[in-house]
């Protein structure tokens, strides 16, 4: 039987709306999960429900994340919130790390798994972290990669693309700051910004910048792999 993988979506708050980019749900399918799209409900009993339901957690991008989770107020450069996705996220974030389940989370799922485990973020890399940076909102089709990640040795990333330097896309003005506890740096872009956070226990929770659910789809055998090791781990709860 196919591992059930639980799926955040993002708010339409002006229709009323869940909604999932489609290249997340055929990421799952394709690497043999089966996805499903959790209801934003951050009562206790719900989060132990869902945990309890689904054998491993899947973080998806989307909107900024509130600043007060990490002790700052909001910058300038700060867009859109969504408090109630924050709250439930981070929930349930924690009660799948407490369980040891897999999580995997992308782009601003990365920064909602350092978040929970008390990390920070940039709130806008470009007017907050120091140096010239590359572009990390890339003019280009969300299925190209733009730029390179250097991989951090005998991570699990390292283990699961086979390889010291990938190429990814990028859509992304946050990042991942000071990481909270329990997380190291598995990727790196060549101006520092972090690309790839991971657990440092046996457990699958893996964190990355870039978004590869749109590269698997054209191919690219480094995102074809990461998913693939997501669902292993999951088969294995």
């Amino acid at each position: 039987m196919n591992p059930v993988i639980g799926i955040t979506p993002s708010i339409n708050e002006d229709s009323h709306t869940y909604f999932v980019n489609i290249d997340n749900m055929n990421a799952i399918v394709q690497s043999g999960g089966t996805p499903i799209i959790l209801p934003l409900i951050a009562s206790t009993n719900n989060i132990n429900q869902i945990a309890d339901m689904i054998d491993g957690l899947y973080l998806t991008g989307g909107n900024d994340i509130d600043p007060t989770l990490f002790n700052e107020e909001p910058h300038p450069k700060l867009g859109r919130i969504n408090p109630a996705r924050d709250e439930y996220e981070i929930a349930l974030t924690k009660k799948m790390i407490e369980q040891n389940k897999p999580v995997l989370g992308v782009c601003r799922g990365s920064q909602i798994l350092n978040i929970a485990l008390g990390g920070t973020m940039y709130q806008d890399i470009y007017s907050q972290k120091e140096g010239e940076l590359l572009q990390h909102q890339q003019n280009a089709p969300a299925d190209h990669s733009s730029h390179y990640i250097h991989v951090a040795e005998n991570s699990l990333l390292s283990r699961l693309v086979g390889k010291d330097k990938i190429k990814v896309n990028s859509r992304h003005h946050q990042a991942n700051d000071k990481l909270g506890s329990a997380l190291t740096v598995s990727g790196t872009a060549s101006d520092g910004v972090i690309e790839a956070i991971e657990g440092d226990s046996e457990t699958f929770v893996l964190g990355l910048q870039w978004h590869p659910e749109n590269l698997i789809n054209k191919g690219d055998e480094s995102s074809k792999n990461i998913y693939a090791g997501f669902i292993q781990a999951c088969k294995s709860k």
